[in-house]
Order: C-alpha cells, then structure tokens, then sequence
C-alpha cells in the first residue's frame, strides 16, 4: 500500500511539474550546443554539412537529450556537464532516423513534417550525412572530462555499446530481417530492447555518469531507462495506427503496409496501450531512490505515455 501511495505521489508531482518550459529551455539549450559542436554549414565541402544539419535541426523533440540532463539533476549534477554527453546520444539518434528512412530500409519520404534527408539530398549523400553524425557523436563525447566512478574510457565504451551491433544496429537488423514474416511477441521485444530502448537508456545512464552518481543511482536510472524506452516504442506503434500522416510528422499506416511487427498487430490495440502503462509504472517505481528530486524524469516518463505524435 506505502509503495502504491508514493507511486501516487511521484505522478501527481510530475503532473504538476511545467514540463512544457523544462523541454523548451532543454531543447533551445541543447540547439546551442550542437550548433557550437557542429562544423558550420558553409565548411567545406558545404554539401555533407548541410545535410548533416538538415537533419538535426529538423524539429525534433529532443527527448533523449532531455532524459540525459535531467538524470544528471536527479542526480545533483550540472547541464554543463551533461551537454555534451546528451549532444552526443542526439546526433547518433539523427543518424539512425537518416538511414532508417532511406529506401533501403523503411522507404520514408517524411520526417518530423518534412522532406527525409535523401529526398533533399539524395541517397549517397544521406548515408554519408548519417555516417558523419555518428563519428561527430564520438568527437563531441571525447570532450567530456570523465569523472572519479565513470572513467572518459567507461563514458566511451557507453556510448559505442548501445549504438553497435550488438543493441541499436542488432534492433535495426531484426527488423529489417523480420518484415513480411510472422514475429513472435517475444522477438519483437528483442527489435524494441535494442532498436528503441538501448539508446533511450544510454542517454539517462549517462546522464547520471556525468553527476559521478553511486552505483545504486545508476541501477535505478538503468531500470528507468529500458521501461521508459520500451514503452516509448510501443506507443510508437499504437500511433501509427491511431494517428494521420499530418499529425505525427511522417508517414502514418508504414508499419501496417508493410506489414511490420508491431505490438498493436500481434496483441490488440488494447493490450498495448496496458502493456505501455505497466512499463510506465515501473519505470515510476524505480526512481523512488531519487526521494522527489527526479520529478523531471517522473514528468517526461508520463509524457511519453500520453503523447499523440
């Protein structure tokens, strides 16, 4: 009953917490900071700076980032420090989205509302454009310092393991590989562990790296992470179903026509929008080690559950 009560308490907290200004100021800080990191758009060659800045600056929500500096401030960390970790995870998340939408894989022609990468720029320059993002990660998270728990070697190896071929290639991989075939319920949470999840994960855990938090603080934000970013997913999936092309900035119905795995295709609409609350509930329950001081990261695990797009 006390843990049902605190459970209470932490969401009427982030119910209450102006989410709506913390992401605003996150996101136009996070904007100057990757401007700052990024080769300027008339550095030669122009071509490959521009897509590269296309694509990040496309209007994206900046969630990962988000959770990165907040979990540095649940943590009694500083945004300074945390930058350039959370600009880090942004520009291997940018990446993914420009090979992900390149035809080869998922075929998209739009992205956040407007024209993907290689239809601005065509393809070869969109797979070097996404190339260049994840090399620029890597050089943006050598500037960390590193810290007395967290060595700058652990904050790299962090990074290249969520992103590789064992989590964020492996989730891409499986997916490719599964379309058009029967996926079990089970295989499909393998797809959104890795394809969705890991990043997600790496982003709070670095997050509370950069803070030198204890180990106890990164178990919870681990725990945080994967519920957070399974959920996230799922309801990804449920807007695809749910929602309009105009609505979620890029093209509605994908997974259904070309008949992807989805949670809402192998376990109903309704079962997943419960699955999507159970992972949310858990990921509120693990943050109970923070005692009211990751209301940010209680608020942002409630958005991503209500979201519409």
């Amino acid at each position: 009953m006390k843990r049902t009560l605190v459970s209470i308490a932490a969401k009427t907290e982030a119910s209450q917490f102006n989410l709506k200004n913390y992401l605003e100021e996150r996101t136009a800080a996070v904007n100057r900071a990757l401007n700052e990191f990024l080769p300027r758009a008339s550095t030669k060659p122009t071509t490959i700076h521009r897509a590269m800045r296309y694509s990040l600056f496309a209007g994206g929500k900046r969630m990962r980032p988000a959770v990165c500096l907040a979990a540095a401030e649940a943590c009694g960390g500083s945004e300074n420090a945390a930058m350039p970790l959370a600009c880090a995870v942004e520009c291997i998340h940018t990446y993914s989205l420009i090979h992900d939408d390149l035809p080869a894989m998922d075929n998209d022609d739009y992205r956040r509302g407007k024209l993907t990468n290689h239809k601005v720029f065509g393809e070869g320059i969109a797979v070097l454009a996404g190339d260049a993002l994840l090399t620029q990660a890597f050089e943006i998270a050598a500037q960390a310092r590193g810290w007395p728990r967290y060595s700058h070697r652990e904050i790299i190896l962090e990074i290249a393991r969520a992103s590789g071929s064992l989590q964020l290639i492996a989730g891409q991989v499986a997916d490719v590989e599964g379309e058009g075939k029967k996926t079990s319920a089970q295989q499909l949470k393998y797809i959104h562990e890795r394809k969705t999840s890991a990043l997600l994960c790496c982003s709070v855990r670095l997050g509370g790296m950069s803070a030198n938090c204890t180990p106890a603080q990164l178990k919870a934000l681990t725990d945080f992470g994967y519920n957070v970013g399974l959920a996230f997913q799922i309801i990804d999936d449920i807007l695809d179903v749910t929602q309009t092309s105009e609505q979620l900035g890029k093209t509605a119905g994908k997974d259904t026509a070309t008949q992807k795995a989805t949670y809402p295709s192998i376990a109903g609409l309704e079962k997943s929008r419960k699955i999507a609350k159970q992972l949310t509930d858990r990921a509120f329950a693990s943050l109970r080690i923070f005692q009211g001081k990751a209301v940010a990261l209680e608020a942002l695990a409630e958005y991503l559950l209500k979201r519409d797009r």
